[in-house]
């Protein structure tokens, strides 16, 4: 069986291999204070050395979780057209209040939308996938559906 690659920008793979680092360089940190409060004595009313065992764990965790993210995670790169992937910028037009909006498209690990980064698999990200410049795109989401006009989409640099 073959495995499966979710597609990310190079920015995201960026960040999650920043992410890796930075906990990297946070776990020798944990180790110190789980081996500090075990020194403290009895382990079973030692709160310190349970927080600090929590700590550690979901270090780990969350360590095994980015390695996992970046072993399948496939840096794509879009090409230079205005048709919607992976790594564009896209500027909306909302039909129904003619208010505009502009998303990045993004692979799954990177999606934030406090930022406008929408990933494929959102119901958006489905819609508006291979269209281009002025087409109007009808999108389904849970609250019903509604019309966007494309008005730009750019290849996003970072």
């Amino acid at each position: 069986m073959q495995p499966y690659f979710n597609k990310v920008t190079q920015a995201g793979y960026d960040k999650i291999a920043a992410e890796i680092e930075a906990a990297k360089q946070d776990r020798p940190g944990k180790i110190k204070a789980l081996s500090d409060a075990r020194a403290l004595g009895d382990l079973s009313e030692n709160a310190e050395y349970s927080a600090a065992k929590r700590d550690l764990r979901h270090l780990e965790s969350r360590l095994r979780y980015l390695k996992k993210q970046l072993k399948y995670a496939q840096v794509y790169e879009p090409a230079d057209n205005a048709v919607i992937e992976i790594g564009k910028s896209v500027t909306l037009q909302f039909e129904d209040d003619q208010s505009k909006e502009v998303f990045e498209l993004v692979g799954n690990p990177e999606a934030d939308i406090a930022n406008n980064k929408i990933s494929l698999s959102s119901p958006i990200g489905q819609a508006l996938l291979d269209h281009t410049t002025d087409d109007v795109v009808t999108i389904s989401s849970p609250n019903g559906d509604y019309q966007v006009k494309i008005l730009a989409v750019k290849k996003v640099i970072s």
